[in-house]
């Protein structure tokens, strides 16, 4: 749920503007969470990945409309969602695409930002419908992980 420390940003579907979504975002993380610098990291190069997503999205329709990007955090979490208005898509008709060790992955120059996603944030869901696509990322607290870094 959103409370009123959300912070809501619309850009215009141009990629210069994803750097300022990173930005926001990561401003929100340092400010809001105990997220190391890694996870961090992490979570900006999901947020570039939805954004770059959700700014072709728009080119392809060919559309001023904006990208919406909300960002809160409340004890435990710290979670994204971006908004665009293009044609949806549905996630599980995305190609699978072989391992990172295999060298066939080398072939694959497009298609690989929802794969990354998935690898960098604790949570990611698509919602996705002919009107857009809202991608929710949710990346716990680091005092949740135990000693080696992981879950409990």
């Amino acid at each position: 749920m959103i409370d009123e420390r959300a912070v809501q940003l619309e850009i215009p579907a141009g990629a210069e503007f994803v750097a300022l979504a990173r930005l926001v975002v990561s401003a929100m993380a340092s400010a809001e969470t105990q997220l190391s610098d890694d996870r961090v990291d992490d979570l900006k190069i999901a947020v570039s990945e939805a954004c770059t997503n959700a700014i072709e999205a728009h080119d392809a329709l060919e559309t001023d409309e904006r990208v919406l990007v909300q960002c809160w955090a409340d004890d435990d979490h710290l979670e994204v969602r971006i908004e665009d208005r293009g044609t949806g898509f549905d996630v599980s008709n995305l190609p699978e695409h072989p391992p990172v060790t295999d060298p066939e992955r080398l072939k694959f120059e497009r298609g690989l930002g929802i794969p990354l996603i998935r690898a960098l944030v604790d949570e990611v869901e698509f919602a996705s419908s002919g009107e857009g696509t809202a991608v929710r990322l949710v990346m716990r607290h680091d005092e949740e992980l135990d000693g080696n870094g992981l879950r409990p």
